[in-house]
């Protein structure tokens, strides 16, 4: 079967499924979605108007009765604290500049519409938004894949990871918030930088450079995905070294190539930059405490993989193989394998160390999301390995198919129950309990529940917000 036949399928699965897009902002999405309102629509950083219609989970810790807002939530320059990165908004006004300018010419001619960036017209163009780089980085990362294996496995696997993981969450459910739109920015990268390995120019270190700082951008934790090129350049670097002669010529041009890179991945990187720099005075200055030498030699080792808060494995099991599928990458590609395995520990790592490495209030765990692109390639890889245990390939696609299915009806069952909050959005879990409602609770009440969320979306999420307010105890 062609690629093309097999992106068309992607493309009907993204149709299928973009109804599911929620237009909602909450939580984390609040600070994330206020950058791209606030100068939309007032030109300036002013987040106060996001603050006061925010979510009341999100609104009952700032937000006094009055609308007024806590005095400690404001820095010294007089703005209001909001160190979430700004690069979903740089990739969301694409999209809501014509909206913002359809709605301004509707109420000069009359219409009663609101030309504020919070009614549904602008929600719904930034969750569809959202969906759309997803979709795109999926895309792409198939594309990846599709490099090292068959392409129906790279179809599959790309079918796993995208329904089986947590990106559903993120991609319709909750888009306001950064993961899915950082797929697509570190599919994107890999890919670009896949495409030039080996013969890259200039240039392409320089477009290298903006990718990589745009996917700082979108997401701080992108940076240890930067090892990629590092690790690339290194070898590079060692390899002319070793060779006769030292083989001058490609290491002159080698450095020049990083200094390049590294002087456009600045240059990407300065929206945030400068918006550090209103809001916190300086440019530098991220916001956020720094870790303490306590939590980088005591991380929480285990945690972030197995543990019933959140953990990556143990919520999403479709990562195991995925993971085991980057090892295996090793008989093919071992400088690859040894480049995204880095890169992996490097995140993990740096999420382990942190004292929220469970996210809070989150699916699975949220900070590894960004993975997706190299979960897609090692899952792809462990599929084409485990296909030599059947005979015909019939029959391997017929049972790995199955059991990925198996693995996203589960994972879809379990979202609901997050969702709905038959179990708590934020802590431990009791996995006897997850299981007897994946059993018994949620075949009955799912029904009921779509049929909710399509015809009278607003009011389940009222209900869905109270529930969340009454878990955290502020009710």
């Amino acid at each position: 079967m062609k690629r093309s036949r097999y992106l068309r399928f992607l493309g009907i699965f993204f149709v299928l499924t973009l109804p599911l897009s929620n237009p909602w902002v909450r939580g984390d999405g609040v600070n994330y979605y206020a950058y791209v309102r606030a100068v939309l629509i007032r030109h300036n950083l002013n987040f106060e108007d996001d603050w006061r219609h925010a979510n009341l989970s999100f609104r009952i810790l700032s937000v006094d009765s009055q609308g007024q807002i806590a005095p400690e939530f404001y820095t010294s320059t007089g703005h209001i604290r909001n160190n979430y990165a700004v690069g979903s908004a740089i990739l969301w006004a694409p999209f809501l500049i014509p909206v913002h300018v359809a709605m301004l010419i509707l109420h000069r001619l009359g219409f009663e519409v609101e030309a504020d960036g919070f009614s549904k017209p602008y929600l719904l163009t930034m969750a569809w938004a959202t969906a759309l780089y997803g979709f795109a980085g999926l895309c792409l990362s198939f594309h990846n894949a599709s490099a090292y294996v068959s392409e129906n496995w790279a179809f599959l696997a790309t079918l796993g990871i995208w329904f089986a993981s947590a990106l559903p969450v993120y991609m319709y459910f909750l888009p306001c918030y950064s993961h899915a739109i950082s797929v697509f920015v570190v599919a994107l990268f890999l890919w670009y930088w896949q495409r030039n390995r080996g013969k890259r120019s200039l240039n392409a270190w320089l477009v290298l450079g903006l990718l990589s700082g745009l996917m700082l951008d979108v997401y701080y934790l992108n940076v240890a995905i930067l090892l990629v090129p590092l690790g690339e350049s290194l070898r590079s670097y060692w390899r002319n070294w070793s060779a006769p002669g030292h083989d001058w010529a490609p290491t002159q041009s080698l450095v020049l190539g990083n200094l390049a890179y590294c002087g456009a991945t600045l240059t990407a990187f300065l929206p945030t930059l400068i918006t550090r720099k209103i809001i916190n005075r300086d440019a530098f200055e991220l916001g956020y405490d720094p870790l303490g030498l306590s939590h980088w030699i005591h991380p929480a080792l285990w945690q972030p993989l197995i543990s019933a808060n959140h953990g990556l494995l143990t919520w999403t099991p479709v990562v195991i193989p995925a993971v085991v599928g980057l090892v295996l990458l090793g008989k093919r590609d071992r400088d690859l394998a040894a480049y995204l395995l880095a890169a992996v520990a490097a995140l993990y790592y740096i999420v382990a160390c942190h004292g929220d490495w469970h996210g809070v209030s989150s699916f699975s765990n949220r900070f590894f999301i960004s993975l997706s692109p190299f979960f897609i390639l090692g899952l792809s890889i462990t599929l084409q390995e485990a296909a030599r245990w059947f005979k015909g390939l019939r029959r391997a696609i017929a049972v790995l198919a199955t059991a990925l299915g198996v693995l996203i009806l589960w994972n879809a069952a379990f979202i609901f129950q997050w969702g709905v909050g038959l179990v708590p959005h934020r802590g431990p879990i009791s996995w006897r309990q997850m299981a007897y409602n994946q059993v018994f609770v949620v075949p009955a009440r799912i029904g009921t529940a779509l049929k909710s969320y399509f015809l009278n979306r607003g009011a389940m999420m009222q209900y869905i917000e109270t529930e969340d307010v009454k878990g955290m105890g502020l009710d």
